[in-house]
C-alpha cells in the first residue's frame, strides 16, 4: 500500500527545488563570470610579463643592495653591542696631524677639540700649506696654551709636487709616534674619547683604520645633497672594509702607521696627481687583514658645512680624477647600484605608462614595489644615519637619489670640458 503523501507537500517540494536549482545557476553564472573578468585581468601581454619579470629583477637587486651591503655597518654595530673602553686597553702614543690652508678661523675654532683630548702621550701637527690668512698668529697664540701643539710652514714655492701631498709627509716626518691619526682644519672629533676610540683598532697587524666624519644638519638643497652624498659614500666604503674588501677611506678621519707610510716610500705612485692623498694611498695599501673600520659614536668627526657650491663641485671633480685609478672591482660594484635603480626607475615608469592604457593591475604593481623599495631604503638609510650622527633625510630621499647621479655625470663631463687638470706641473703628460 503506498504511503499518502498531501499534495501540498509535493508543491512545496517542486517549489524549493526550482528555487535552489535557480539559486544554483545564479552562483555558477557569478563564478564563470568572475573566472571570466579574473582571467581577462591576469592575462598580460608578452611584453607586459618582460616588463614585470624585469622591473622585478631590478628592485630584488635594489634590496639587496640596501638591505644587505648598506645596512651591513648598523648590523654589526647592533649585533656587537655598546663596545665601552676598557681601562687595561692598550693607550700607544698618537700623532695627529691637521692639513690647514688658509683657515685661521677654523683652526681657532676647532683645534681645542683635538687639544683637549682624554688621552695620554699624544701630539699635535698641524702643517700650514703656504696660508696667507691668521693661520700663523692663531697657532702661535695656541701652541702658547698647548704644549703638546706643533706647526710647520710649507712656503708658496713649491710648485713641482701635490702641494697637500708634500706638506702632508712633512708632517709625517715630524711625528715621533708609529700610530697617526688624519684630520683637517675644517673638522673637529664629536668626542673627547676620538683618539681612544680609534687606537683601539690596532692589534700587531693592523696597519690602517677608516673612520667616517659626519655633516652637519643644514638647510637648503645643497647642503641636503652633500649630505646624501656623504653618507652614502661613508655607507660604501665602511662596509665594503667590514667584509675584508677595503678600497678608499676619508683623510677627515683616517689612521694608519707611519711605518706602513715610509715602508712604501709614501706616495710614490701618485705624486704625479693633485689628489690621491687618501683614497689611492688607501686603495693600493689596504686589504683584509691590515685594515680595519670604525664607526662608533665616540669616533666619528663632523665637518663645517661647506659655504659654496664651487668647493663641493672641486672635491668632487678631484675625486673624480683618482678613482680612474682605483684597482679592484669595489667601486663598479657600487655603480652597478645605481645602474640598476635607474632601470628599475625606468621600467616602473613604462610599466605605469602601459598599465593606464591596459592592465591597472600592472601599474598598481609598479608603484607598490617602488612604495616598498622607498620603504626599505628609508628605514635603512635613517638607522644609518642615526647611526653616523647625520640628520635623516627621509622625505627627501626620492629626489636626492635622482639628483646625485646625474651630478656625478655633470661631473665628469664638466672634467671633459674645463681641460683635465688631474696631474700636477710637470708630471703625468
Amino acid at each position: 500500500m503506498q504511503p499518502f503523501v498531501p499534495s501540498g507537500y509535493i508543491t512545496l517540494g517542486l517549489g524549493t527545488l526550482f528555487f535552489t536549482s535557480r539559486k544554483l545557476s545564479v552562483r555558477l553564472y557569478l563564478l564563470k563570470t568572475v573566472h571570466l573578468h579574473m582571467e581577462k585581468f591576469f592575462s598580460f601581454t608578452a611584453l607586459e610579463w618582460i616588463g614585470l619579470g624585469l622591473v622585478s629583477v631590478f628592485f630584488t637587486i635594489q634590496i639587496i643592495y640596501y638591505s644587505v651591503i648598506y645596512f651591513r655597518p648598523y648590523r654589526l654595530e647592533k649585533k656587537q653591542g655598546v663596545d665601552r673602553f676598557s681601562s687595561a686597553a692598550p693607550e700607544p702614543p698618537v700623532s695627529i696631524i691637521v692639513y690647514a690652508r688658509n683657515e685661521s678661523f677654523n683652526l681657532q675654532q676647532n683645534l681645542p677639540a683635538l687639544l683637549t683630548q682624554d688621552y695620554p702621550g699624544y701630539e699635535v701637527i698641524v702643517i700650514n700649506d703656504g696660508s696667507t690668512d691668521e693661520s700663523e698668529d692663531v697657532l702661535k697664540l695656541l701652541e702658547n696654551k698647548y704644549k703638546h701643539l706643533y706647526h710647520t710652514f710649507i712656503p708658496q714655492d713649491s710648485k713641482y709636487l701635490s702641494r697637500k701631498k708634500l706638506a702632508l709627509t712633512v708632517g709625517m716626518k715630524a711625528a715621533k709616534n708609529d700610530i697617526l691619526l688624519f684630520t683637517e682644519a675644517n673638522c673637529y672629533p664629536v668626542n673627547t674619547n676620538w683618539i681612544r676610540a680609534m687606537v683601539r683598532n690596532y692589534a700587531p697587524d693592523t696597519e690602517m683604520v677608516l673612520g667616517f666624519c659626519s655633516y652637519p644638519e643644514t638647510k637648503g638643497l645643497f647642503h641636503k645633497l652633500v649630505a646624501y652624498d656623504n653618507l652614502l659614500s661613508g655607507l660604501e666604503y665602511l662596509s665594503a672594509a667590514i667584509a675584508g674588501h677595503p678600497y678608499t677611506g676619508n683623510g677627515r678621519n683616517l689612521s694608519y702607521r707611519k711605518e706602513l707610510f715610509f715602508r712604501n716610500k709614501g706616495y710614490r705612485n701618485s705624486l704625479s696627481l693633485h689628489a690621491g692623498e687618501d683614497d689611492l694611498f688607501i686603495n693600493a695599501l689596504a686589504h683584509k687583514k691590515n685594515t680595519r673600520a670604525e664607526y662608533s659614536r665616540e669616533s666619528l668627526t663632523e665637518m663645517i658645512p661647506f659655504n659654496r657650491f664651487s668647493m663641493w663641485k672641486e672635491m668632487k671633480v678631484s675625486r673624480a680624477a683618482t678613482q680612474r685609478f682605483y684597482t679592484g672591482g669595489v667601486l663598479t660594484f657600487y655603480r652597478l647600484n645605481t645602474f640598476s635603480f635607474f632601470c628599475f626607475l625606468i621600467g616602473m615608469i613604462g610599466l605605469i605608462v602601459a598599465g593606464c592604457y591596459g592592465h591597472l593591475f600592472v601599474a598598481g604593481m609598479a608603484v607598490l614595489l617602488y612604495l616598498f623599495l622607498y620603504l626599505t631604503k628609508a628605514i635603512v638609510l635613517r638607522k644609518s644615519s642615526l647611526l653616523l650622527n647625520q640628520k635623516p633625510l627621509t622625505g627627501w630621499l626620492p629626489l636626492l637619489e635622482i639628483i646625485l647621479p646625474v651630478f656625478h655625470v655633470y661631473v665628469r663631463l664638466y672634467r671633459v670640458f674645463r681641460g683635465k687638470n688631474d696631474f700636477t706641473f710637470n708630471m703625468g703628460r
